[in-house]
């Protein structure tokens, strides 16, 4: 009985060893970089009274399809996206535009809220006939004069009173249900490394209904303003309104990246033939070799990321279709996904060492 037991046992093991490269092929035969077009001038969102950030797109029973963005008046400067941002809805026929905006959909309500000022970084997330909207919202009552930010104390406040919250409605178009506390806070533990804020959000669920929310973290560090160091949390939940229940430690690490500030930025999710797939900003190059480029990382259960086989998604030089590059790189990446198929890489990015700011639509083959 035990020799049989035995023999068991490794016919087990064997076929699980001969199960392994069907898997990783599944996993890692994703090359975004490769199915990449240069931009044409159609696939630019812009408006000339407002920087435009963010960018956060999907596509309604009607057919119509709508962009989620983040927008400030270019004449505040880049930088007011963390006094003055708001977030408004674009709507356009087809994917990759020309969208049109609609309306602004979460606008200031009063520094008696927790993102009673600013709302920016918007996800959205079909599901089940609503729409969930993921954003990070802040508050303060401090006087941030324009084109000041990093060397204004006061420019602090309001980045460093990041949460994160949901919105929700039965439509795109029709009214948003706004929340007084945010769904997921900071840290209680001053040691956390979650404990000075978090922003940033990004949302799928997999297919046993578990919903996966990624987003950006900020310790504390005693006398400094920007706090210490800026990694990525995962927490997990089983409704989309939460409660999130925050794993222990940051994900997106790298060899060798103790002492960097930052690793990781502006992550992407979404589950696909029970993996988990981000498109993050590569940083400082750890995972592509390439500084400001974007990296395909994959997961299993959402906790353990590493890069992919093709781990590079676009350089950090975009191409325009007259053969120019863009002045910036792209950051804040949704993919457009259509019947599992990839069609297009939405992102923001800078004109004119970001005098202003606009979404692009990148083309995939």
């Amino acid at each position: 009985m035990k020799i049989k037991l035995t023999i068991s046992f490794l016919l087990y093991a064997t076929y699980l060893l001969a199960q392994k490269p069907e898997i990783n092929k599944k996993i890692d035969s994703l090359d975004l970089f490769s199915m990449v077009q240069p931009v044409p001038a159609t696939h630019i969102f812009s408006d000339t009274a407002y920087n435009i950030w963010c960018g956060s797109v999907t596509k309604a029973k009607s057919g119509k399809f709508y962009m989620f963005y983040s927008r400030w008046k270019r004449e505040l400067g880049h930088e007011a996206w963390i006094t003055h941002s708001e977030i408004a809805l674009a709507k356009a026929d087809n994917p990759e535009g020309p969208y049109r905006h609609i309306k602004v959909i979460l606008p200031p309500r009063g520094t008696q809220f927790w993102d009673g000022t600013t709302t920016h970084n918007p996800a959205i997330l079909p599901y089940k006939g609503k729409f969930y909207l993921y954003y990070m919202g802040s508050t303060g009552k401090s006087y941030v004069k324009p084109h000041t930010s990093y060397n204004n104390p006061n420019w602090w406040e309001y980045r460093n009173n990041q949460r994160i919250g949901v919105a929700v409605a039965n439509d795109p178009e029709g009214d948003w249900m706004r929340f007084d506390t945010p769904i997921l806070d900071v840290g209680s533990d001053s040691t956390a490394a979650d404990a000075l804020m978090v922003s940033n959000p990004a949302i799928t669920v997999d297919k046993n209904g578990r919903f996966i929310l990624i987003y950006k973290q900020v310790e504390k560090k005693t006398g400094v303003l920007r706090g210490g160091k800026v990694r990525f949390g995962v927490a997990f939940s089983k409704s989309p309104n939460g409660d999130f229940i925050k794993h222990n430690k940051p994900i997106f690490e790298a060899k060798d990246s103790e002492k960097e500030w930052m690793v990781a930025e502006d992550p992407f999710i979404w589950h696909q033939q029970e993996v988990n797939y981000a498109i993050v900003r590569d940083v400082v190059g750890k995972f592509t070799g390439e500084s400001g480029a974007l990296a395909l990382m994959i997961s299993t259960n959402g906790i353990d990321w590493q890069p992919a086989q093709h781990p590079k998604v676009l350089a950090n030089k975009v191409y325009q279709a007259n053969g120019k590059a863009f002045d910036d790189k792209l950051e804040r990446p949704c993919l457009y996904i259509e019947q599992s198929v990839p069609k297009l890489l939405f992102g923001a990015m800078g004109f004119e060492k970001r005098k202003y700011s606009v979404n692009v639509a990148v083309p995939l083959k």
